[in-house]
């Protein structure tokens, strides 16, 4: 994961996922604010669907999932008001 920009708890990090990366290389996790992400290269999916290159996905505040890449993967994202992690 690479930080590009953090202000108070909003933050838009670039994610590279090798194609060997283990599924659960993401842990289940709430989004407070809400999650944008923009796929810029390969899948990523969830509980939700799976989306490839080129689609922007929108989750609502509050709203809780596990990620996981379908080959090597980009992703562009941001967290309005951060992530907290749920066991």
């Amino acid at each position: 994961m690479s930080r590009l920009a953090r202000v108070d708890k909003r933050e838009l990090v670039l994610y590279r996922i090798a194609a060997d990366a283990a599924r659960d290389a993401f842990l289940k996790h709430e989004h407070i604010g809400g999650e944008f992400y923009l796929v810029l290269k390969g899948k990523i999916a969830d509980e939700t669907g799976e989306y490839d290159k080129g689609d922007v996905v929108f989750l609502d505040p509050n709203s809780v999932h596990t990620p996981y890449a379908i080959g090597d993967t980009v992703v562009l994202v941001l967290w309005p008001a951060g992530v907290r992690i749920v066991e």
